[in-house]
């Protein structure tokens, strides 16, 4: 039973890094998404917000997106004179996306995937082996 327990919290943390691909997915495709007009904000970077989370049938505590927020860092601001949401200085506010942090989010999501995906595995191969002992 501890075994398949072990299974469900590491199916619980490849679910809540899926959630969190996905957020990363969305900034890194709306990274140059401007506003469509002056004064208008563009598009504003999401954070996932992660909790633990009690399981009464099993009594194991598991992981999951609780939700998904805004950051509220500053726009950055680019000299785009002839932009439709350009301002009167000719600058235009550009998303609080930066690619580079975006990128160190999937490669982190990515590494906690697959170790909750290697625990699966060597779970698996355990109660396999457990199994073939029986046999005998």
């Amino acid at each position: 039973m501890e075994m398949m327990k072990s299974m469900l919290v590491a199916a619980a943390g490849m679910r809540a890094q899926a959630e969190r691909w996905r957020v990363i997915a969305e900034n890194m495709a709306n990274a140059s998404s401007t506003a469509a007009a002056p004064g208008e904000d563009p598009y504003r970077r999401r954070i996932p917000v992660f909790k633990t989370e009690l399981d009464r049938a099993t009594g194991v505590e598991t992981v999951k997106v609780s939700s998904v927020v805004k950051d509220m860092s500053e726009f950055r601001e680019q000299f785009m004179p002839g932009h439709p949401a350009a301002d009167s200085r000719g600058y235009v506010k550009m998303p609080n996306v930066s690619s580079l942090i975006e990128m160190a989010d999937m490669r982190e999501a990515q590494r906690s995937y697959e170790a909750n995906l290697s625990v699966i595995d060597n779970t698996r191969s355990m109660l396999a082996r457990t199994v073939d002992l029986l046999k005998r």
